[in-house]
């Protein structure tokens, strides 16, 4: 079974690979939705896969250093396209988050990535 939290950030980036007419080559801003999935067997004692709150306390350092920020200068970041943003978090949360199954990033709402963790 699956659970997940979702967290919202607010930042700015641009892509630099892009040619210079592209419209995202220019800085700009979203809304970012990251949703956070933990997978594994039914507790039952608990009753639960994971409990909501170790996910918030995984992720708040991530959403520390994206809230708010022009993501380009983050390192890892350099080019800030929503798959590389989504296997960033992945990278960072695997090692304190067990289970962690899936990240989706939503850039807009109705643009975004799913992130399984295949490159790792």
């Amino acid at each position: 079974m699956d659970i997940y939290k979702e967290f919202t950030f607010e930042a700015a980036h641009r892509l630099p690979k892009l040619p210079e007419d592209h419209k995202c080559w220019r800085l700009h801003g979203h809304s970012f939705v990251a949703e956070i999935h933990v997978g594994g067997e039914l507790d039952p004692g608990f009753g639960w896969v994971a409990d909501f709150a170790v996910i918030t306390a995984a992720f708040q350092p991530l959403h520390d250093r994206l809230d708010h920020r022009y993501l380009n200068e983050i390192e890892g970041l350099e080019n800030p396209t929503s798959e590389n943003i989504a296997r960033w978090i992945w990278r960072r949360l695997a090692p304190r988050l067990p289970g962690l199954s899936k990240v989706v990033l939503r850039e807009t709402c109705t643009a975004g990535c799913v992130y399984l963790g295949e490159d790792e």
